[in-house]
C-alpha cells in the first residue's frame, strides 16, 4: 500500500512573510497537515480505500477517512497557491473574463469571497471554484469539506481555521483574508482552471 507524503512546501517557510510567519508555516504546515497525514495513513491500513488517490478517497471516505483526507487535499491546494513573490499578482486572461462576467470586476469578486471567508461560522474554507460549464462560483465549506463533492473545479481557498492565522493576526480573520491577496499567485490559479 502506497502512502500518503506530507507535501513539500514550493518555498522557504519564511517565504511568505509578513503575511504568513515562519511560525505559522511551521505550525500550519509541519504540524497540522503532517498530522492529517498521518492519521489517513493511519485510517486507511486495511481499508477498501487504500491505494486510491486522494480525490477519490475525499469523495467516498466518512467519519475520520473524510476529514483527514479533505484536510490534506483542502491545505495541499492552500499552501501549493501561494508564492513570496508571485508570478502573477491578478488574475489575467480567461480567468479574468470569468471573474469580471461572474462578480463584475476583480475587486467586487475580492470583497465577495473576504466577506464569505469572514462570514463562516467556526472553522472551515473559502473557495473559488468552476462548475462543469464553466461558471465560476464561491463557496464555503465547513470543517474538512472540499468543492469536489459538490461537483465542482477548486480553483483558489483561503483557509478559515484559527491555525492558519492566530499566531499572526489573533482573532483578526478579516484583515488575515485580506492580507492573502499579495501571495496568491493567479499563474498556479489560472493552471487550475
Amino acid at each position: 500500500m502506497s502512502k500518503f507524503e506530507l507535501m513539500r512546501l514550493p518555498y522557504a517557510p519564511d517565504a511568505l512573510e509578513p503575511v504568513i510567519s515562519k511560525e505559522t508555516i511551521g505550525f500550519h504546515h509541519g504540524k497540522h497537515l503532517a498530522a492529517y497525514v498521518n492519521n489517513l495513513n493511519n485510517l486507511l491500513e486495511g481499508s477498501a480505500l487504500a491505494g486510491l488517490p486522494l480525490e477519490e478517497i475525499v469523495l467516498k471516505g466518512e467519519g475520520g477517512v473524510l476529514n483527514n483526507a479533505g484536510q490534506i487535499l483542502n491545505h495541499n491546494m492552500y499552501f501549493e497557491q501561494f508564492s513570496g513573490k508571485p508570478q502573477k499578482t491578478a488574475p489575467t486572461g480567461k480567468l479574468l473574463e470569468a471573474i469580471n462576467r461572474e462578480f463584475g470586476s476583480f475587486e467586487a469578486f475580492k470583497e465577495e469571497f473576504q466577506k464569505k471567508g469572514t462570514t463562516l461560522f467556526g472553522s472551515g474554507w473559502v473557495w473559488l471554484s468552476a462548475d462543469k460549464d464553466g461558471k465560476l462560483i464561491i463557496t464555503q465549506e465547513a470543517n474538512a469539506a472540499n468543492p469536489i463533492q459538490r461537483g465542482l473545479r477548486p480553483l483558489l481557498t483561503f483557509d478559515v481555521w484559527e491555525h492558519a492565522y492566530y499566531l499572526d493576526y489573533q482573532n483578526r480573520r478579516p484583515d488575515h483574508l485580506a492580507a492573502l491577496w499579495q501571495i496568491v499567485d493567479w499563474e498556479v490559479i489560472e493552471g487550475r482552471l
